[in-house]
């Protein structure tokens, strides 16, 4: 019998989206918003638990998402940055869950990111083998999405900076599983940026 990992979703989506003057996450993709299509990806993977950690405009996000089915959290302390959120949701599911096996780490503004790249990333993890399975950028750097074994689950409940888990993925390096994913995760900070991928993925 296979042993199938219990596998959390944690979206990342409480910034202020400064460069852009307005929310972000409610920029819109698709039938939906960037958070939402982020949200629908996120309910089509091979993982029960979906946890949404929201902060700046809380208040106006929630009231645009639709909840059902994913845990939203409100991080007060969301301006110390990513890995401040990261340690947010990381330490409910410490708090809440104790029987998960790795946490999948996912933005709301890379909405070229789909199920199909993401399960790949699932399917790689073995349970006990201390993986970190991270995507590639062009840059040849790793980063989101990412997943965690829960072996680093207490390291990465003290993050407290804007450089999201960075550095835990240097220090474990050796133990780092990396999958190509230059092609879908071009950034979102300018609302140039926004334009030109959506006039690209929308006809």
């Amino acid at each position: 019998m296979l042993n199938i990992p219990n596998i959390a979703v944690i979206i990342l989506a409480a910034g202020a989206s400064t460069r852009i003057g307005t929310p972000k996450q409610l920029l819109r993709w698709k039938n939906t918003t960037l958070l939402g299509h982020a949200i629908i990806t996120a309910k089509k993977l091979n993982t029960k638990d979906i946890i949404v950690i929201l902060g700046n405009n809380y208040v106006l996000i929630k009231s645009k998402i639709n909840n059902s089915g994913v845990q939203i959290l409100n991080n007060k302390n969301w301006e110390k940055g990513l890995g401040n959120s990261i340690a947010f949701g990381v330490n409910n599911i410490l708090e809440n869950k104790s029987n998960i096996d790795g946490i999948l780490i996912m933005l709301s503004d890379q909405p070229l990111i789909d199920s199909e790249y993401l399960n790949s990333l699932i399917n790689k993890f073995i349970i006990g083998k201390h993986q970190i399975i991270a995507t590639s950028y062009k840059n040849g750097k790793q980063g989101v999405p990412v997943l965690f074994d829960r072996i680093y689950f207490n390291e990465l409940s003290k993050l407290n900076d804007d450089k999201g888990a960075k550095a835990i993925i240097e220090k474990y390096i050796k133990n780092v599983l990396v999958v190509n994913g230059e092609q879908i995760v071009p950034d979102i900070d300018t609302l140039e940026n926004y334009k030109n991928l959506y006039n690209a993925n929308h006809k």
